[in-house]
């Protein structure tokens, strides 16, 4: 399914895409600085507080209207103003960051298995994923970006293998959308062989991802700046989130949106770093933060970004913006990530297969 968007081409937005790390308080002051010129070490009282927030970058623009909101809310209610210090990167570089010692209090991140590896350095602990959404704060789709009017008739993704067709999306090595991105297109490949035979077939899967990988012709650091290189004219078709594109073409530039048949439902999870909020005495404002990124205030703001909400009423509300593919499936098709990551992200994954041209 296409749907077109038209307006003006953004200016600049390279330039603000790139700015990854800032420092803002609630009351609307900000300045420009990197994670190693504070990482929480500013002095915490009953009157001020500093939350440290490290998140995968396709979340920048709506946590940069959720934040200050949260920390008027916290005001109000506690008396404390809060100000937060942000980094944005791809998620795998942040998960990496905050393991090798930049100390966020909340990570945003783009998949569960980052999440895990703060998990597994003993910095945050396994209960995260106890809240009534399962630690996720959104959700989105795998769909494909075109050209103004889909000039090459992408209808799903095996039309990524055809000659001449030139693709991007971003490196699963650093990148949690890159592997949403891989999981969808090896996904697609198993519903295929699913049909056509009545079974999953893992051969099927990986001829065709090996097929749209031989397209590719960029693979960026992150999902923004793998977005940015297709604004700026890289490529025909980028697989990317849907809240990108939805987000994009909000802003007016020239897409359309082909949402395939077979594609993955994302979750996007976020969770206190335990360690870390314990010792910039945090704690209940990062609690708090990151239960009302699953409320309702910070779910419409999410939905105005593109994002489809894990809050069931604020869904509701706006179910009519969003499409369902007849084959949608979710992370359990593949097997979960545990087996996702063993099979087609180890050293002699399918992936790293496919990369070697196996």
């Amino acid at each position: 399914m296409n749907r077109r968007g038209a307006g003006r081409r953004l200016s600049g937005w390279l330039l603000a895409a790139a700015l990854g790390v800032s420092l803002a308080g609630c009351g609307g002051s900000s300045s420009n600085g990197s994670p190693a010129e504070g990482e929480g070490a500013a002095a915490q009282d009953a009157g001020t507080a500093t939350i440290v927030v490290g998140a995968y970058s396709v979340a920048k623009d709506a946590l940069q209207e959720i934040l200050p909101a949260f920390g008027r809310e916290w005001e109000a209610k506690t008396g404390q103003k809060l100000k937060f210090q942000e980094s944005y990167e791809a998620s795998g570089t942040q998960a990496r960051s905050i393991v090798g010692g930049f100390k966020a209090d909340v990570a945003v991140l783009s998949l569960e298995g980052d999440m895990d590896k703060i998990v597994k350095a003993g910095l945050m602990s396994e209960d995260w994923k106890k809240t009534d959404t399962g630690g996720m704060i959104t959700r989105s789709i795998v769909v494909l970006g075109t050209r103004e009017g889909n000039p090459l008739g992408i209808a799903g993704f095996a039309d990524l293998a055809k000659p001449g067709v030139k693709v991007l999306f971003p490196n699963p090595k650093v990148s949690g959308g890159a592997q949403w991105d891989i999981n969808a297109i090896y996904g697609a490949g198993l519903k295929q062989a699913e049909r056509e035979s009545g079974k999953k077939d893992p051969d099927a899967a990986k001829a065709f991802l090996k097929a749209v990988y031989r397209n590719v012709e960029s693979m960026d650091k992150s999902g923004r700046a793998s977005m940015a290189a297709f604004e700026y004219g890289v490529g025909d078709v980028i697989v990317t989130y849907e809240n990108e594109l939805l987000a994009r073409v909000a802003q007016g530039v020239h897409y359309d949106i082909v949402t395939p048949e077979d594609t993955i439902q994302i979750e996007n999870p976020a969770g206190v770093v335990d360690v870390n909020a314990d010792a910039h005495g945090v704690r209940e404002a990062a609690e708090a933060l990151v239960a009302y990124m699953s409320g309702a205030e910070a779910q419409k703001v999410f939905a105005e970004h593109g994002f489809r909400p894990v809050n069931e009423e604020v869904a509701s509300s706006y179910a009519d913006r969003y499409v369902t593919p007849s084959g949608l499936f979710d992370i359990g098709y593949l097997g979960g990530w545990s087996q996702v990551r063993s099979e087609l992200y180890a050293k002699r994954g399918v992936w790293y297969q496919v990369l070697a041209g196996k």
